[in-house]
Parts: C-alpha cells; sequence; structure tokens
C-alpha cells in the first residue's frame, strides 16, 4: 500500500491542504481544543486530541513555520497539533533568543531534539540558517527527527544517543514520545541506547571548543547530569536552555544552576517581558503557574551572551514605548 503523501498546512497563510472532509473537520476540533485550552495552559489538550487521532486514518501532516522551514509529524499528534492554532507560540521564550541571535554565528545543540522543532527552524533563512545537532535517544523520534532533516534538505545533523554524565549506555522509560528519559536508571525494558557527554562532542570533533553555542537540554530529568558532562563547553561563550518543571516547587534544576555552576542564572518573566538574572529563586514561584507545563530557564558563563540579555531587555523596553 503507497502511503498518501502529507497534508499541508501553512501558518503563515491558515491554508490546509490535502485533507478529506473528515481530516478537514478533525482540524477545525484540533484548532479550536487549542484556542479554548489555551486558557489554562493546554491543560487536557494533548490526552483529547490523542483520542481524535483514533478516529483518523495514518497520516502525517507537513506544518510550513516560515518560508524556509517545514516540520512534518503523525496527523492528530497530541503534543504537536497545536501548531494549528496560528496564533499558538511553542516555547515563546526560546524563540525570543533565538529570533535575536539570528545574526550571530552559533551552533545549536539540539538535546532531546524529539522531531526536530527547534532544529528546523533555527536552521531556516529567517532565523539565520544556523549550524543545527539535535540528538535524540528514541528511535522511533529519531526516525521521524531524520525524516525532517531530509525534508529541510538535509540542512541539519541527526544523531541517535542520549546525553548524560559520561559516555555508556541507558534505558529509555516512558510511553509518550514527547516524554521518553534515561533518569530511570538501568532497570529491566526499554529500548538501550548509547549516551554520550556534551564535552564527547568536542572530543569527537564534532563541535569546536572555542566557538559559540546555544544548547537546548530537553532531556527528560537528566539535565543536572548533563551539565556536569559539559564543564568544558560551558565555561565558553554557550548558554544551556533546560526545563523547569511547573510540578517541582523545589526549582531543582535551576537551584542546581545557580548554587553548584559558576554559570549566571536567567528566566523570562513573561510580567515584564525581561529575561532577569536571578540570585534566588522566589521569582520562580510566581512564574512557574502550571504544574503540567515545562518553563525554560538559562545559563551562561558567557560575557558575550550575558550582554546579549541585556539588548534584547533593551529592545523589550522600546516596544513598550
Amino acid at each position: 500500500m503507497i502511503a498518501q503523501p502529507p497534508i499541508q498546512f501553512d501558518r503563515t497563510t491558515g491554508v490546509l491542504q490535502g485533507a478529506n472532509p473528515w481530516e478537514r473537520l478533525a482540524a477545525v476540533a484540533l484548532l479550536a481544543g487549542s484556542k479554548v485550552s489555551s486558557l489554562f495552559s493546554h491543560r487536557g489538550y494533548n490526552a483529547c486530541a490523542n483520542l481524535l487521532r483514533k478516529t483518523l486514518s495514518e497520516r502525517e501532516i507537513a506544518v510550513r513555520l516560515n518560508d524556509d522551514a517545514v516540520f512534518v509529524f503523525p496527523y492528530g499528534d497530541g503534543y504537536w497539533s497545536k501548531l494549528l492554532n496560528r496564533s499558538f507560540k511553542y516555547e515563546d521564550e526560546l524563540e525570543l533568543l533565538f529570533q535575536d541571535s539570528a545574526g550571530i554565528d552559533y551552533t545549536l545543540l539540539d538535546c532531546g531534539a524529539n522531531y526536530g522543532y527547534w532544529s528546523v527552524l533555527v536552521s531556516s533563512r529567517p532565523f539565520g540558517a544556523h549550524k543545527a545537532i539535535a540528538i535524540e535517544p528514541s528511535s522511533v523520534n529519531y526516525a521521524r527527527l531524520a525524516n525532517n532533516a531530509r525534508a529541510n534538505g538535509g540542512r541539519f545533523q541527526a544523531m541517535h544517543c542520549a546525553i548524560g554524565a559520561a559516555r555508556g549506555t541507558a534505558r529509555l522509560s516512558g510511553t509518550k514520545h514527547e516524554a521518553f528519559s534515561i533518569a530511570g536508571g538501568a532497570g529491566a525494558g526499554g529500548e538501550v541506547v548509547p549516551v554520550i557527554a556534551l564535552d564527547d562532542l568536542i572530543d569527537d570533533g564534532i563541535v569546536a571548543e572555542g566557538g559559540k553555542y546555544l544548547v537546548k537540554l530537553d532531556v527528560e530529568g537528566v539535565e543536572i547530569e548533563a551539565i556536569k558532562g559539559g564543564t568544558r563547553l560551558l565555561r565558553g561563550d554557550t548558554v544551556i536552555m533546560c526545563e523547569e518543571h511547573g510540578s517541582d516547587p523545589h526549582h531543582t534544576v535551576s537551584r542546581y544552576i545557580l548554587e553548584q555552576t559558576p554559570l549566571k542564572l536567567i528566566v523570562y518573566d513573561p510580567a515584564s517581558d525581561r529575561f532577569e538574572t536571578l540570585t534566588e529563586l522566589s521569582l520562580l514561584d510566581r512564574i512557574k503557574v502550571a504544574s503540567h507545563v515545562g518553563y525554560n530557564v538559562f545559563g551562561t558563563a558567557s560575557a558575550f551572551w550575558e550582554d546579549r540579555f541585556h539588548r534584547m531587555n533593551a529592545n523589550a523596553a522600546r516596544r513598550v514605548h
């Protein structure tokens, strides 16, 4: 049986092409669900969308993110179908940094890349056509990641491994593609995956020690181990972007960055539209309003990147006035 070509959706124009009537009706439901659930941080949206997906034939959708970026995923996927809502911004604090850095010569290390959303976007012309290395441990996710690399002319590199404190192997756990983790240790079951440290990328000649890097650590519970494995990389012109989960009242990842590393801890405060440098963690109590989602925090030892955050704050002040 020949697979159907992907449904096409353009986020700029809102045009949906190649869908049958039932798939078009599903798109209306997915869009409406995103708009309504956005009022409470999309709680319940993933589960409802995945139920709807069971009524659809297996098919992919290719979402055009901009005029040089296409992102392909299974139609009806609960995690990514929010992109049908053109007002939805995925991790908008990261998009602010990537947009502001379009003219800087940096490389994205997209650790826990999933299907490669950020690698697709950052390697596109409107975002500066940067080099990106997308690292994903799950073989199922990696196949979709590699497909997205091909769909965008092979312009970013995909690696099938996990990021940890040191080179080795681990077992994946989890049932949701967006939440596979090696944090459970070497228990029975789960896919066995190779593990590398961030500094191994230097030793293996994949990245140069003296470059500029933005490192997204979406590694589902092993952020601290990943930071420990990147000592050399992180002391240069590097920013790490880590998920601080809303369900963690102790702010474990941020506390580690602030108290156990030489990195400055920075967080985006949506109330002020500013990137704030933290010396203590109480601001996170106000920012982390939803227990079921993650919030990105930033860490850097780089005067260059620290200055970029100050410049973004100045731009925000000009926007207000």
